[in-house]
């Protein structure tokens, strides 16, 4: 099974909203893209640091908002 399926399955069997799934989705991609498409099995704290900087320094992201339950 894929990654997002995988994602999306752990969701719904936690009866997430449609929206909170899309959500987190969006975000995963993101992380994904962000690192050039490598899987995430193979990155670590180092990448995650890397971008929750680049969110926060130059998207403007706060960590108060939807990238939060990544911390």
């Amino acid at each position: 099974m894929k990654l997002m399926d995988r994602v999306r399955a752990t969701l719904r069997v936690k009866r997430y909203s449609l929206r909170t799934e899309k959500t987190y989705c969006y975000w995963i991609r993101f992380f994904i893209r962000f690192h050039g498409i490598r899987h995430p099995a193979t990155m670590a704290g180092e990448e995650v640091r890397q971008f929750l900087e680049h969110l926060a320094i130059e998207r403007h992201v706060a960590a108060s908002g939807s990238i939060r339950h990544f911390i």
